[in-house]
């Protein structure tokens, strides 16, 4: 029977676990705060949590008997719904500290993924969830039989859509493929379109620890009317529209999920359609909760995501977000220095907005270049690079040379710089 507080909640037990010579940059404490944060967004309410420092790990617990014994009378004592390990459990050891502990129990990452189901609204991104949900499940089928599909309710119970979920492997290794497929095409799909869309305008990408306050930017800056509230993992589907910055010159610009330190891996590949958005960004806005104590770490914690996505060398504007919520503001001068490109602001009152659309203006500009050149008749693949990667002014043939006059990405502009005839300065300058 499950437990329930006056307002209908499942109560949660936290079990926060850090590993003997386990390297790590968050302390049990900030361990602890973020399970928190997302049992909140998961619908639950911490009653009660342990720390398990410096843990030998063991076979059948993860942790040792001593612990799980304590465990078992906190569940007791509080009469918990749901016990939330912060370490990814096998599935048998899942299995053994339930019947230890009679609480049911799930790991974080089986929480995010519980999250992530009930955000995602989109058919891309829920079957991108099925496919992280699935690829999850795998290697914890062993045992655990038609237990599996979780039918109770509570968190961690949304399963991949199947009122009874079939432990044969031969049929979720079919379903997979046939998800990756799918994604696959609308991931083909989407590069068609967008390399319409780069051809015209440069796209700018945004990206940040979850509620970081990106879908707020987007609406300030885009009028895109995103829902947003105070919780992890508000977005998950992308979206992008299109604005003019101050100069005239037109920007697409797109918010994506947002990322968190130990994003489950299945996630991050599952999510790669959707994450194109970044890799193939001109321009990256890192948007970083500076009223956070942490924000430095939740800044590394991004970093490393977009490592794994190879754009961590993009051009970047760390915007320092959320300001209005800071008492004290003396230590902004102290903390932009330590970044690149930083800017302090506030989407939700617009506080140095017209400050951070200069910069972004500023920063397009020394990405692409204005070329006018003459090249040879036979240089087709020229003019098809000048359509295909920037975006044409005008083409004139002559009886041997072509005239092009375009704005290049400024990688590019190599390539023409042989023929000469090069201008410097950029699109924005242009007027776009």
């Amino acid at each position: 029977m499950t437990h329930s507080t006056q307002r209908g909640k499942e109560k949660v037990l936290i079990v926060v676990v850090y590993l003997h010579n386990q390297r790590a940059t968050w302390s049990l404490e900030e361990h602890l705060a973020e399970m928190k944060e997302l049992v909140i967004s998961g619908g639950g309410e911490v009653v009660d949590s342990v720390l398990c420092k410096d843990v030998e790990p063991t076979a059948r617990y993860l942790i040792g008997e001593g612990k799980i014994q304590e465990i078992a009378q906190r569940c007791s004592l509080h009469a918990v719904d749901t016990v939330i390990f912060s370490y990814d459990l096998k599935g048998s050891q899942q299995r053994n500290i339930e019947e230890a502990v009679k609480t049911r129990v799930i790991d974080r990452t089986q929480l995010i993924l519980d999250i992530f189901a009930r955000r995602a609204t989109s058919n891309e991104g829920k079957m991108q969830v099925e496919l992280a949900q699935l690829q999850y499940l795998m290697p914890r089928l062993t045992g655990h039989g038609k237990e599996m599909s979780r039918l109770g309710g509570g968190i961690g119970t949304v399963g991949p859509g199947e009122t009874k979920l079939e432990v044969d492997r031969r049929q979720i290794d079919d379903k997979i493929a046939r998800l990756r497929d799918k994604l696959k095409e609308i991931s083909a799909d989407r590069s068609v379109k967008r390399k319409k869309r780069q051809a015209k305008v440069p796209l700018i990408s945004l990206v940040g620890y979850t509620n970081a306050g990106k879908s707020t930017l987007l609406n300030a800056l885009t009028g895109a009317g995103q829902i947003t509230h105070d919780g992890l993992f508000t977005t998950l589907d992308s979206l992008a529209r299109q604005f003019a910055l101050p100069n005239h010159q037109k920007v697409v610009i797109s918010d994506t999920v947002g990322f968190m330190h130990d994003l489950p891996h299945n996630l991050i590949e599952s999510f790669k359609a959707t994450l194109e958005e970044v890799q193939d960004a001109d321009l990256l806005l890192h948007v970083v909760d500076v009223s956070n104590t942490q924000y430095g770490l939740l800044y590394e914690a991004v970093v490393d995501v977009l490592k794994q996505l190879a754009a961590d060398q993009k051009p970047m504007i760390v915007v320092f977000n959320k300001i209005d919520k800071l008492a004290d503001r003396t230590f902004l001068d102290g903390a932009a220095k330590q970044f690149k490109n930083a800017i302090a602001i506030s989407a939700l009152s617009g506080e140095n907005i017209p400050r951070l659309l200069e910069e972004i203006s500023t920063m397009l500009m020394s990405l692409f270049v204005e070329i006018n050149v003459d090249v040879p008749i036979n240089r087709m693949d020229l003019v098809s690079l000048a359509h295909n990667d920037g975006e044409v002014t005008s083409i004139t043939y002559y009886e041997d040379h072509i005239n092009i006059r375009a704005s290049v990405p400024a990688q590019m502009c190599g390539k023409f710089a042989v023929y000469g005839g090069q201008k410097t300065e950029g699109r924005g300058e242009a007027g776009g």
